[in-house]
């Protein structure tokens, strides 16, 4: 009984409840997890959109947005048919094949006005992607 009388006459005694450390652990993690859920980790990408149009015979468009948090002198790019962070420098040549944008048995190749590429897979299918193009006088803006 004496305890509670001690901490009954203290003036800063705390009012909060009393809880375990574990508690108070838990809800630390928790509020920094839902901090952090947002947030992708640096030199990694997520594909935010994917729209697939077959109204064409024989052809298929595929347009995909992607999201990434590249390190600085990388952009995003595409690599094994993945979104990733790329050298910078790859996007200012147009070298596209440089950032190894097939798939493994796939042979990449430049456009002849650079602005995109094909894969072509051992059977002769052709995968051609193209990148958008500005209205004149508007670049690419690599972000140092």
């Amino acid at each position: 009984m004496a305890s509670v009388s001690r901490l009954a006459r203290r003036k800063d005694a705390s009012r909060w409840p009393r809880m375990s450390s574990s508690f108070w652990a838990v809800l630390l993690l928790t509020a920094l997890l839902l901090l952090y859920c947002g947030q992708l980790a640096a030199g990694t990408c997520e594909i935010v959109t994917l729209d697939r149009d077959s109204s064409q015979p024989r052809r298929t468009i595929a347009r995909q947005t992607a999201r990434c948090a590249c390190k600085k002198g990388q952009i995003a790019g595409t690599t094994r048919a993945r979104p990733a962070c790329v050298d910078a420098g790859i996007v200012r040549k147009k070298q596209w094949c440089e950032m190894v944008p097939c798939l493994e048995d796939e042979g990449c190749d430049l456009l002849v006005n650079r602005s995109g590429w094909t894969c072509t897979q051992p059977g002769g299918r052709v995968k051609t992607t193209t990148l958008p193009t500005f209205p004149s006088g508007q670049k690419w803006e690599l972000i140092p």
